[in-house]
């Protein structure tokens, strides 16, 4: 028996079991040729390079202010926390008022917390930078110490922030785009 499809021909005798599929002229080498050609081409490997290298400039710079902006929130809730810790401290030590160093408002031993190291915001804070921006306490005066300025700058301007900011003792956080010389008037 014989089939006329030009794709298969099958060949059986009587009580044979036998047949024989045909896939059609050089299938062997078409087959050893494709499995050669596993993978990625040079051009194809050049045309994704082409458009990474067209995305990355336009978004480097998005993540680059993403960045800004975060540690400039991140100094709002840090001086935020400096005005709690200095409340909090008058509020121990009515008889020396606020404190006069960054470092009397952290410490990292805390057993028992005293002047030096009352232990109201972590160590880091304490030491005076957080997230590209450095932390100043200053101008601390009276018996006790009836007022303070806490400012904030930039470690790097226009890299690291943006905006200068700043606390008194009314706990109000105020901003600006250049760094804070002299107290602002009342």
């Amino acid at each position: 028996m014989t089939v006329s499809d030009p794709r298969k021909t099958t060949s059986m005798t009587p009580g044979s079991s036998f047949s024989l599929i045909v896939l059609g002229p050089g299938w062997p080498e078409k087959n050893q040729r494709m499995r050669k050609q596993s993978g990625f081409s040079l051009l194809g490997l050049l045309i994704v390079v082409a458009i990474i290298l067209i995305i990355v400039p336009i978004a480097i710079p998005n993540l680059l202010r993403a960045r800004i902006a975060a540690n400039g929130v991140s100094a709002v809730g840090s001086l935020l926390a400096f005005n709690i810790a200095q409340i909090s401290y008058n509020s121990f030590y009515s008889t020396l008022g606020f404190a006069t160093t960054l470092s009397a408002l952290g410490g990292a031993s805390c057993a028992p917390p005293g002047t030096n190291n009352s232990c109201m915001i972590d160590t880091q804070l304490a030491s005076g930078t957080k997230s590209g921006y450095s932390f100043t306490l200053w101008d601390t005066s009276g018996t006790p110490n009836a007022t303070y300025q806490i400012r904030a700058d930039p470690l790097s301007p226009n890299q690291t922030g943006v905006r200068y900011f700043w606390t008194f003792a009314d706990a109000i956080i105020r901003y600006g785009s250049a760094l804070l010389t002299t107290a602002p008037p009342a």
